[in-house]
């Protein structure tokens, strides 16, 4: 434990930053429904976040090499509290998409300068219990900060000022934690057709999963919304479908390391589809029905994106891990840049149980897909699998902090 105590103010930023940003996205979905913007003006939202996102997450290195890790933690940390309090001061579609694509960057920039500094901090004997402890923060950041939003209310300006405050504290640990300023990691090597050519079918579900775990993170609270659903069911409904993901991604990567890897993709990928056609179709107005397939859909939507990562590092050469989930955690990033407008467009059109319907229709590709790959490719031997490792889809350097003992870094090239 000793080892890990420096790393604690780290932790506690983490957790801050990851309950912000998870409550921010609900909080901009049910806000603008309030308001009277569009399904799609709401996913065109989605669509500048991660747009954002993805440009912070190949930007911030650079940001990093010039003033450091406080520094830039600092700057990324005032625009997007900054930016938060913009958001109930000037309520117009054009400044929460400009707000939101702002968002996007900063918060890649911030989740990367945390791994990258949790990942030069632990020792691989430490790692798995770092791992551990980060998930757990995830989950229960993310979903605990979703009740802040019955308790203040979604129509007023409490809750945003609480969203800023909690971005603005997580500088405090930061700040004051730990007087190291680490060395800036290396850019993560990015070959994206080298990835590709490795693995077509992991790469595609990644993107598949960038779709639809975007749209419904980004349109969830939307149709909870607009099916008739209280605030405080409203959040529920959004945290039970996060927390079923992360109650059977370790079972789902368990069996995966023991059959083939594409057949449990497979029944997953089936299992997320009949989930969000149930959604679409049975679960009607009802609360507690809605609750129940939400947590099924989420057992099953969520893992996606590791087991895909999973195959994809099943077909790699050693030391190749971070170049591979570095590149897949692009390729999720396309996928999520289009997912919510795509939904949003769909919902406004046939109503919020489209959302679902579009997700199946994804995960109905992606079957396909699976299906062609497995008539085309023998699957991996079970003695030269990789082991799974449930990854979070918060920055390229993630795959670092991740690695196992003997994988490479990342710093050179494969």
């Amino acid at each position: 434990m000793s080892s890990i105590r420096p790393l604690i103010p780290l932790l506690i930023a983490a957790g801050i930053l990851l309950g912000g940003n998870g409550l921010q996205s609900t909080l901009i979905a049910l806000r603008g429904a309030q308001e009277g913007f569009p399904a799609s003006t709401i996913g065109l939202m989605g669509t500048f976040y991660f747009a954002g996102f993805l440009l912070g997450c190949l930007a911030v290195t650079r940001i990093m090499k010039a003033v450091g890790h406080v520094r830039a933690f600092s700057a990324l940390a005032a625009i997007a509290s900054a930016g938060t309090l913009l958001l109930v001061l000037v309520i117009d579609p054009v400044m929460w998409c400009a707000v939101r694509f702002a968002g996007g960057f900063c918060f890649a920039g911030l989740f990367t300068i945390m791994e990258a500094w949790l990942n030069s901090g632990v020792a691989n004997k430490d790692r798995a219990r770092v791992l551990a402890i980060y998930r757990m923060v995830d989950i229960g950041s993310v979903t605990g900060a979703q009740f802040l939003i019955p308790i203040f209310g979604a129509g007023g300006f409490a809750i945003f000022a609480i969203m800023s405050i909690m971005i603005t504290l997580s500088l405090v640990p930061v700040s004051l934690g730990d007087r190291s300023n680490p060395a800036p990691p290396e850019n993560v090597k990015l070959d994206l057709a080298r990835v590709w050519r490795i693995s077509p079918l992991g790469c595609f579900g990644c993107i598949a999963v960038g779709v639809t775990n975007s749209a419904f993170r980004t349109l969830s609270p939307v149709y909870a919304e607009q099916i008739g659903m209280s605030v405080a069911d409203v959040v529920t409904f959004v945290s039970v479908g996060i927390f079923g993901g992360a109650i059977i991604q370790y079972p789902l990567g368990y069996l995966s390391d023991r059959w083939d890897r594409r057949s449990v993709l497979l029944v997953t990928t089936c299992c997320a589809m009949f989930a969000a056609l149930a959604l679409g179709f049975l679960a009607g107005s009802n609360p507690f029905l809605n609750f129940l397939i939400v947590f099924i859909f989420g057992c099953f939507a969520m893992p996606l994106y590791s087991l895909s990562a999973a195959h994809s590092n099943d077909r790699a050469d050693k030391g190749e891990f971070v170049l591979i989930n570095a590149a897949l955690m692009l390729f999720y990033s396309f996928g999520a840049i289009g997912g919510p407008f795509a939904a949003s467009t769909a919902m406004q059109y046939f109503g919020p149980s489209a959302l679902f319907v579009f997700c199946a229709v994804v995960y109905m590709i992606f079957i396909v897909v699976i299906l062609y790959r497995m008539q085309v490719r023998s699957g991996v031997p079970a003695g030269h699998r990789s082991r799974f490792t449930a990854l979070l889809r918060t920055s390229t350097v993630f795959a670092r902090l991740a690695r196992r003992n003997g994988d490479s870094d990342g710093s050179a090239d494969p």
